[in-house]
């Protein structure tokens, strides 16, 4: 044995590239195994908007074909078949800008390489945090979005859910009829929207607003429309938002859609319980 390890030193000794080369293997493959079998993975949790990636660009929304390829407990893997990310909720609703698309969010747990103690981690080699981009691949569909949260821990958001009062003014009458008591607005996880009450207050001639107050009247009569409904969204910060992204107070205007009506921007908040 003694001879053997001399005639190794004298080889590594005159082949001195060839042993660098070898001891660099060496080291690449005792860090990875040491990561492979006996490093503990780390996980963050965070929610994604999906989208073009940066939150400050405005890009195409998806349609529901597009929504609908998207599964909970879709799972990406690594090169070695670990799962790297996996989509634990998804959540969508009809976006305020763009007809026929839809805002979605994702809560999504991803397996990343970083430091508890600096906070900084990386997925597939690109940092991470609030209003970060990332892309993410899974089996069914592949797609860009922006992390607006994201914590070590499990996102523990609770949806609440409040009565809001709406109103629209000199709607139409075909309106009113249109709006169905009992429709509801499914947003992936639970009913978000549901049409509870609804009433009418008639005017069969009043003055036009564009005229300013003159004697002009509409050909037709219009109705005041009210409506009660039961939405489900977060209180974040002692306000109530809806959709994630839509902040619910008295005298706002609230977008709204169920599966037979949208709402559009034309009703007012005009009262929370």
């Amino acid at each position: 044995m003694p001879k053997l390890i001399q005639k190794l030193w004298k080889f590594a000794l005159k082949n001195y590239f060839v042993s660098i080369f070898l001891a660099c293997v060496a080291f690449v493959i005792f860090v990875a195994s040491y990561k492979l079998f006996f490093s503990k993975p780390t996980y963050v949790f965070v929610k994604v908007k999906m989208g073009q990636g940066l939150w400050w660009a405005s890009t195409q929304k998806p349609s529901l074909w597009f929504v609908k390829s998207i599964k909970k407990g879709a799972t990406e893997k690594d090169l070695l078949g670990q799962p790297i990310a996996t989509i634990q909720t998804v959540r969508y609703y009809p976006s305020t800008v763009s007809y026929n698309q839809y805002d979605v969010y994702l809560d999504i747990k991803l397996k990343v390489t970083g430091n508890k103690k600096t906070g900084v981690y990386s997925f597939n080699r690109s940092t991470i945090g609030v209003g970060a981009p990332i892309d993410l691949e899974f089996p069914s569909s592949q797609f860009s979005g922006t992390i607006t949260e994201m914590s070590t821990r499990p996102l523990n958001d609770r949806y609440v859910e409040k009565t809001v009062y709406l109103v629209k003014y000199f709607g139409y009458p075909w309106e009113y009829d249109g709006i169905q008591v009992g429709d509801k607005f499914y947003d992936g996880q639970e009913n978000a929207v549901e049409i509870i009450d609804k009433s009418a207050v008639s005017h069969n001639s009043i003055a036009n607003p564009s005229t300013y107050f003159t004697s002009e009247t509409y050909p037709q009569s219009r109705d005041d429309i009210y409506l009660t409904t039961k939405l489900k969204g977060q209180v974040i910060d002692g306000k109530f938002v809806f959709g994630e992204e839509q902040i619910v107070d008295i005298g706002k205007t609230l977008y709204l859609s169920t599966d037979r009506y949208s709402f559009n921007n034309d009703y007012q908040v005009y009262r929370i319980e």
